[in-house]
């Protein structure tokens, strides 16, 4: 049964551009428009709000995983997929995969229960929306969603990544967004202490889900002294077999510690924060550590080493590229330990700059989307007609 549209907006071209933007203004959205597609739908079956946002295409097809999550308003959800949208893009850049950025989501009431059936509804839901889109989305798991959702969303489209390994998919990405996150910490840990060991450092882990509880077990074994936060009581557990500390997410946030590692949902660096900060460096795999950019700032004044996100958690998104070329978990490692290689020119990069890592990870990624564009230019130029080309 087809849902009902209510914001389908794309961004193609000036005019096309024009009208996305009055859309957002209807829509009472506030987020800058750069993105080549919206798409807005309320569910037939279930009744509830799925969103897929598609920021860039120009190194290939937006790759970007469905986000179920309970939100207070409407415009909180589509600012969400905004938001991981483009910032898919710049990790897909950042790490040179052959992919663009998108994000799902599907808009769970809060304080209503959802019921098994209407939950599996909405997931089918959400694969008309995929399936829309014609494979310029390409969907895969994310908070709130598992590879087993991905199996129900696949029912309906093709266009979804990371399915099992028994039926061609790259399996469950978390462990390679772990792995990447522990290169993360030794690329850190080699800048500011010369040395990429663990050994002996402390660190602060928030968050315990797939990839923090993986984050927290890799430190361990390399010797680091724990800290260990998570809303859940029940992940007191882990810290107990880890031999760690227990703390609450927001105790753990302003612990003293060597390297802070967000593993939760964003948000957590912001002006009231930042100066209370008690680590030196901060590498994690949450979404959207900062604030806003310029927080990164704040940081870098503060002489806090913040190795941006979009690098570090990107882990998960080279093992689920890697089925386009043929999964082989072997070469999906290796390139995730890359992530070290990269954040190493970064840092490079800023302080030849004398600029924040961030912004030295913004330009890597806009000059391989600026490449990326002349390249479509060119190939768009050279399908014209001779008598049509200029120059």
């Amino acid at each position: 049964m087809a849902s009902t549209d209510l914001t389908a907006a794309s961004v193609e071209g000036s005019s096309a551009a024009a009208g996305a933007v009055a859309a957002a203004r209807v829509a009472g959205q506030p987020e800058q428009l750069e993105h080549e597609e919206l798409l807005i739908r309320r569910g037939a079956r279930s009744g509830l709000y799925t969103i897929v946002a598609i920021h860039s295409t120009l190194r290939g097809p937006a790759l970007g995983g469905c986000r179920m999550w309970r939100y207070e308003r409407p415009l909180d959800a589509q600012r969400d997929a905004m938001r991981l949208s483009r910032a898919m893009t710049y990790k897909a850049a950042a790490a040179d995969l052959p992919l663009g950025g998108g994000k799902g989501v599907i808009m769970v009431p809060v304080d209503e229960p959802i019921a098994a059936g209407r939950r599996r509804a909405a997931l089918l839901d959400f694969a008309d929306a995929v399936e829309m889109l014609g494979g310029r989305y390409i969907t895969a798991e994310d908070v709130g969603t598992s590879s087993r959702d991905m199996n129900v969303i696949a029912s309906v489209t093709r266009h979804v990544a990371g399915l099992a390994r028994s039926r061609g998919g790259s399996g469950d990405p978390s462990p390679f967004t772990a792995l990447g996150v522990h290169e993360a910490m030794r690329a850190c840990c080699r800048r500011v202490f010369s040395s990429p060991s663990l050994r002996g450092r402390t660190v602060c882990v928030i968050g315990l889900g797939h990839v923090g509880s993986r984050v927290a077990r890799r430190c361990a074994a390399s010797g680091a002294r724990l800290l260990l936060a998570d809303v859940d009581q029940r992940k007191r557990g882990l810290a107990e077999r880890l031999g760690a500390r227990w703390l609450s997410p927001e105790t753990g946030l302003l612990a003293e510690c060597d390297v802070l590692a967000p593993c939760a949902l964003g948000g957590m660096l912001n002006e009231q924060t930042v100066p209370q900060l008690r680590c030196r460096m901060i590498a994690g795999a949450a979404n959207n550590q900062l604030a806003h950019d310029g927080i990164a700032e704040l940081l870098h004044a503060r002489g806090i080493l913040w190795a941006p996100d979009f690098i570090v958690n990107a882990g998960g998104l080279i093992n689920i590229a890697q089925e386009l070329e043929g999964y082989d978990a072997a070469r999906a490692r290796a390139r995730v330990r890359g992530i070290a290689d990269v954040l190493a020119r970064v840092f490079d990069e800023a302080e030849a700059l004398g600029a924040t890592p961030l912004t030295a990870a913004m330009e890597l990624a806009r000059q391989r989307l600026a490449a990326a564009a002349a390249g479509r230019s060119e190939a768009a130029r050279r399908a014209r007609p001779p008598s049509a080309r200029r120059g």
